[in-house]
C-alpha cells in the first residue's frame, strides 16, 4: 500500500517525508513498547504508535520502516520530526485511535506481516 493511501485512509497529517509519500509499504505493526517492536518485528514498513519520543525514530531506523504513524492525536517533538526526516522516515499523525487505525489499514489490504519470534 503507498504510503499516501495510509495518509488518506487514517486522515493523518504528512508532518515530514512528503516527498517520500509514493513508497510502497507491505505490512504494518502498532505498539507503544519499542522493546516489543525490536522483540518481534520483521519487514515491517509502517509503525503505529503513541509513543512521542526519539527512541521510537531510533528503532523504526533499526528495523528499516518506512512511515511512522502517531495516533491518538500524539504529536512528535521537532527534534523527533527532523531525526525522522533525516533518516528518510514518512512520519505522520492522526487523530485516530491505534485499534481503528490498525483495523481501517487491515480491512484495505494492508497486512500485519510476520512476527520475528512467531
Amino acid at each position: 500500500m503507498q504510503i499516501k493511501k495510509i495518509a488518506e485512509l487514517l486522515n493523518a497529517e504528512i508532518l515530514c517525508g512528503a516527498d517520500r509519500v509514493d513508497s510502497v509499504a507491505n505490512s504494518a505493526f502498532a505498539c507503544d513498547m519499542m522493546s516489543d517492536v525490536l522483540a518481534f518485528v520483521r519487514d515491517q514498513g509502517v509503525l503505529l504508535t503513541g509513543l512521542c519520543n526519539p527512541q521510537v525514530v531510533r528503532t523504526a531506523v533499526m528495523m528499516d520502516m518506512k512511515c511512522i504513524v502517531f495516533v491518538r492525536g500524539k504529536r512528535p517533538t521537532e527534534e523527533v520530526v527532523r531525526l525522522a526526516d533525516e533518516s528518510g522516515i514518512v512520519v505522520m499523525a492522526t487523530e485516530e485511535r491505534m485499534y481503528a487505525s490498525c483495523g481501517v489499514l487491515y480491512a484495505n489490504g494492508l497486512p500485519g506481516g510476520e512476527i520475528a519470534n512467531g
